[in-house]
């Protein structure tokens, strides 16, 4: 008892001389973050004294663009252990920059402490709490209006709760645990929800974690790297006089699932606060490891994926990180409003912070390696645009590219530098459960070989759509192709925008600057040589790409204990190579979903695609072509199992050195351009980077050809049908130049304007239109009835089928598109068969029911 007292009235001592220093600070973190820390701003003082005591259990957080911090509880006359009494206050205190703070007395509905507090967009949400004698379920919306608070009531708890932990995980509230009652005072093991967006529906109260009852814990929102989940660590039993038992546990709770899992670890933070940053850290400030005295002032970083934390003390010297506190973040500044310092203490600090991180910058050995790409492929696009004579020749290359070269440009077109991060981001977060999906070219080759490519070789079309009016009519060809070219616009912008945000993350490069070197070279060398230029270039860049992903995995080896026995142990003793679930749901990413949905979306990529048809025509033989596709196959399952073991190696070095990795990286596929920064040698980042660079201008030039040739092939030809092939090569080339600057410059504008949600629509919206094409094309080859009113019946059911299969979610996004290929093919082919179907004498060398002698 005595060293409860002694410790506190130290404590208060020194607090009570030191200055008023408001000097900034910085703490550590990780190798590149650090938090540089301002403990200058304090709450305003009372009328009627010279300095605010400070309070704890406030409710905090943002709203109206101010600071608002509210209610809480304190000891204004002696200390706990001299007699005094804790009152508890109903005041609001708002602060900004620019007006400083404003008191408004009494505005809360009665006094209240130690309640939750939660961000939403409209203001704070302040949950339950408790005065001197009762625990509280009001629950009310605190906005600010006129530069003043407004209250609004919302729907209570379903029982009084005080000392609880809350959260927003995945936009809808959570509340954990506290004590339903003052006296007795016994924790509880309640869970309750909440949705904001639709508050009348009230709280629902779902399954408890596994652990014991707890009050004083600590919640947080961050995704597990599938889901947005709600953590809950550590917390008390406190139940009558006996001693406390501060918990050290940890349990996650995935909404989607409705599973609670208990984390591996040791998480000594009872009373602290949490918050998250970036896509999978969880920082804590402050907290409780043990039952004396004062708080641990530490900051603790936990990482969601590979469940490692790192610890960083503070100096005592310069402030005291407080307990019974609220903190609010935005991902990058850090404010702690007011709390208990030690028992019975308060401060009046507003401990403020903002994240600093150190980047890796590029040498001139990685600028060099970079500009040599960028003129290899330069000199390439020129070497061709000798070749260029006719619209065959820049459409189809003349048919006389080699089915090797076909099958690396094949590989190079399916391959951009968002799926060349985004696999190993996969793989880093979760395991192999999508390597299916990748590898499933496999099981569609047969069909690829042996129909779709002789129909289109054997029609001599220049597009795929050209096979739609022949064998259906004008308007389908017509609206599918205007369709692709809309889309391989969109896609050029997204394709040329995300890779540049993440290495601008993570290097420094200009988003801008990025954006302007992929997109006018690939433009330019594009122009020039036409589809024979972007096949050699896509070539090139395939073999730069597997280089770039060997040279990382191999620098990840070397940087491990063991090298690559260390990934392949700790990677297997932690589940990372699954290939997912045996059991049979179409709602979760099961083997079987996968392996359902890879067989429809590689029949619709490499039966439909033009960027992947296209390449079928540019060799001077069936079996040449055929060769192109195995060659692309072969590549396919050993380049899946070389960027999923990329992700995992990822995984395995973070694991053994999480002080590597930044809570700043806000892009989950940020986590490759992140190690290349930061842990890669001279030399080899710029190889790197233009591995990255090769990803995303292989997607673009193709991009870029394939929808000027079916603007020209489907469109310019039937408006001006009597112009000559010189003509038609003249528009060829204009129609490249346009079409590509206007996807450069829909990148641009998604970067300067941040619409990354509208191409997010767009892209749903014509990926649910094109969704269908692999079943119309099936619908066609396949049955000699179908005809062009059930084709086009099948695309519009298409559409409404994958528009409720969406907003329903009836199955995994991974078969959105398997449902639209089969609504298609099964709603046009009944449609046909009652609109009288097709004359087959008109239609059967348009089938696979036409022999190889009769075509």
């Amino acid at each position: 008892m005595l060293k409860r007292v002694i410790i506190p009235l130290a404590l208060l001592l020194a607090a009570a001389t030191a200055p008023v220093r408001g000097a900034e600070t910085t703490t550590q973190l990780t190798r590149t973050d650090a938090i540089v820390w301002d403990d200058a701003l304090r709450l305003p003082a009372p009328n009627d004294s010279t300095a605010h005591r400070g309070l704890a259990g406030v409710f905090a957080g943002k709203a109206g663009g101010r600071l608002v911090v509210a209610g809480g509880a304190n000891f204004p006359g002696a200390m706990p252990w001299e007699g005094g009494e804790k009152r508890w206050y109903g005041d609001v205190y708002l602060y900004d920059e620019t007006d400083g703070w404003k008191t408004f007395p009494g505005a809360l509905p009665h006094p209240a402490a130690y309640g939750v507090s939660v961000t939403l967009p409209q203001g704070v949400l302040c949950i339950g709490g408790c005065d001197a004698s009762r625990c509280m379920d009001e629950v009310f919306l605190l906005t600010v209006e006129n530069s003043a608070p407004r209250i609004t009531e919302w729907p209570p708890l379903p029982v009084p709760l005080a000392n609880a932990a809350g959260c927003l995980a995945g936009g809808k509230v959570y509340v954990a645990g506290g004590s339903e009652s003052m006296t007795p005072a016994k924790a509880t093991k309640r869970f309750f929800t909440l949705d904001p967006a639709a508050p009348a529906a009230g709280w629902r109260e779902l399954p408890a974690w596994p652990g014991p009852a707890r009050g004083y814990a600590v919640a947080a929102g961050q995704s597990d790297g599938m889901d947005n989940c709600f953590y809950l660590f550590s917390g008390r039993d406190y139940d009558g006089d006996a001693p406390w038992t501060i918990h050290r546990d940890a349990y996650r709770y995935n909404p989607r699932l409705r599973t609670w899992t208990a984390l591996e670890g040791d998480f000594p933070v009872m009373a602290g606060t949490a918050a998250p940053f970036g896509t999978n850290h969880i920082l804590f400030f402050g907290g409780k490891s043990h039952d004396e005295t004062v708080s641990d002032n530490a900051l603790r970083l936990y990482h969601t994926v590979t469940g490692t934390m790192t610890e960083t003390d503070v100096d005592k010297s310069s402030f005291i990180l407080p307990v019974t506190t609220a903190v609010v973040s935005d991902g990058r500044d850090i404010t702690i409003a007011s709390g208990e310092t030690a028992p019975g203490i308060r401060t009046p600090v507003i401990l403020r912070g903002h994240i600093d991180d150190d980047l890796h910058r590029m040498g001139w050995l990685d600028i060099l390696v970079i500009v040599l790409y960028f003129l290899s492929l330069a000199w390439i696009g020129w070497y061709f645009s000798k070749n260029q004579k006719s619209t065959g020749d820049y459409f189809k290359g003349g048919g006389r590219i080699p089915w090797f070269i076909v099958g690396l440009s094949i590989f190079g077109t399916s391959l951009s530098a968002i799926t060349f991060m985004a696999i190993p981001a996969k793989a880093f977060a979760t395991d192999w459960s999508y390597l299916l999906f990748n590898a499933g070219i496999i099981l569609v080759v047969p069909l690829i070989t042996a129909v779709f490519i002789p129909f289109f070789r054997r029609l001599n079309v220049t597009t795929a759509y050209e096979y739609l009016e022949l064998r259906f009519n004008a308007l389908i060809r017509v609206v599918c192709s205007v369709s692709f070219i809309i889309f391989q616009i969109g896609r050029m912008a997204v394709v040329l925008l995300l890779p540049s945000i993440a290495l601008n993350i993570v290097t420094g490069i200009d988003i801008f600057l990025c954006i302007g070197m992929m997109g006018v070279l690939s433009l330019a060398y594009t122009l020039m040589g036409g589809i024979e230029a972007v096949v050699w270039t896509e070539a090139v860049q395939v073999v730069v790409l597997l280089g770039a992903a060997v040279a990382v995995v191999c620098s990840i080896a070397f940087q491990l204990p063991e090298g690559f026995r260390t990934i392949f142990t700790a990677a297997g003793d932690a589940g990372k190579f699954s290939l997912g679930e045996s059991f049979f749901d179409l709602r979760q990413p099961t083997i079987w979903t996968v392996l359902i949905a890879t067989v429809f979306t590689n029949i619709t990529t490499y039966g439909t695609d033009q960027t992947i048809v296209q390449r079928y025509l540019t060799t001077d033989s069936e079996k040449a072509a055929r060769k192109g596709v195995y060659t692309n196959a072969a590549l396919t399952v050993p380049a899946s199992l070389l960027f999923f073991l990329l992700g995992t190696a990822l995984w395995a070095f973070y694991k053994f050195h999480p002080q590597e990795l930044s809570m700043s990286i806000a892009d989950s596929d940020a986590i490759l351009p992140w190690y290349m920064s930061t842990a890669l040698p001279r030399g080899v980042l710029g190889l790197v980077i233009a591995g990255l660079f090769a990803a995303a201008m292989s997607t673009l030039s193709s991009s870029m050809n394939s929808a000027a040739t079916a603007f020209v092939t489907d469109i310019y030809r039937k408006v001006r049908p009597d112009r000559g092939e010189r003509h038609m090569l003249s528009a060829a080339r204009w129609a490249t130049f346009v079409l590509g600057m206007v996807g450069i410059l829909f990148a641009v504008v998604m970067a300067s304007w941040d619409i990354k949600s509208l191409w997010d629509e767009f892209s749903k919206f014509l990926g649910i239109l094109l969704g269908g094409l692999g079943g119309l094309f099936l619908l066609g080859l396949a049955t000699r009835r179908a005809n062009a009113t059930g084709a086009i019946c099948g695309l519009g059911g298409s559409i409404v089928v994958q528009t409720l299969v969406t907003q329903h979610q009836w199955v995994n996004l991974l078969l959105y598109s398997t449902t639209g290929f089969i609504a298609c093919f099964a709603i046009g082919y009944v449609v046909s068969l009652a609109t009288g179907g097709s004359d087959p004498r008109h239609t059967d060398n348009l089938t696979i029911y036409k022999t190889k002698n009769e075509l």
